[in-house]
């Protein structure tokens, strides 16, 4: 029993290990893991969209600006809304795996975090005719198990080295844009929200009001924006 015990700890420890880069500070210790990539680039990214109503607004800005970014999209919202994901394909941005839905990866053994990145990346492979690289873990809580699915599935994940907290309740387009510019700089990957399906209710709207200020400051820096495929990590 006290080896059967132990084992059962070794497995745990080994599924719960890796969420030592789920800590921000500890993050520069894999750079390209957090997302460190070209000194004279940005790299893009939004998570848990695709959505009805973020989602076209931040597309609409992205259009204007002539910027393409990443999508980390959920299985479940492709469901919902592949129109969405259609017009995010059609522009010419970058679509990843979120996960199926947004459920923390620790309270999953590693065979259904598995089952949840492949079906999230067979659906974004039957929508985009392409099939993802990129994998970003829910609260970017990155354990064993998701590291070896995404081994498997040839899924390279990253995580953020900066972001604007755009899910609370009292976000704001300042308050956003302070916190990720406060963080911003060349080489980094910028993580904002375009849904609010996990997040405080209409939270997309101070997203998207931060958005322009972003662009323009990286513009003012001379810092290229784009996805994270043209950031320099693989």
């Amino acid at each position: 029993m006290r080896r059967i015990a132990a084992l059962g700890a070794v497995a745990a420890g080994a599924h719960a290990g890796p969420l030592l880069t789920a800590v921000p500070s500890l993050r520069g210790l894999w750079p390209r893991l957090a997302g460190r990539g070209r000194p004279d680039h940005v790299a893009l990214t939004f998570d848990d969209g695709p959505d009805d109503r973020g989602t076209p607004q931040v597309l609409d800005i992205l259009a204007a600006a002539g910027v393409q970014a990443t999508f980390f999209v959920l299985g479940t919202m492709v469901e919902r809304h592949p129109s969405v994901l259609r017009r995010v394909i059609d522009e010419g941005h970058e679509v990843a795996v979120h996960s199926w839905d947004h459920r923390n990866h620790l309270r999953h053994p590693p065979a259904v975090v598995h089952r949840q990145l492949a079906r999230t990346a067979e659906v974004v492979q039957r929508h985009s005719g392409h099939r993802p690289h990129w994998f970003r873990p829910p609260y970017g809580v990155l354990t064993g198990g998701a590291l070896v699915a995404a081994r498997t599935l040839r899924l390279q994940p990253v995580l953020w080295t900066a972001w604007g907290r755009d899910w609370e309740d009292l976000a704001t387009g300042d308050t956003v844009s302070r916190l990720v510019l406060h963080q911003l700089h060349g080489g980094g990957t910028v993580l904002l929200h375009d849904s609010d399906c996990t997040s405080a209710p209409n939270s997309w709207r101070a997203t998207v009001a931060a958005l322009p200020i972003l662009l323009e400051r990286c513009r003012t820096l001379r810092l290229q924006v784009g996805p994270v495929g043209e950031h320099g990590l693989t």
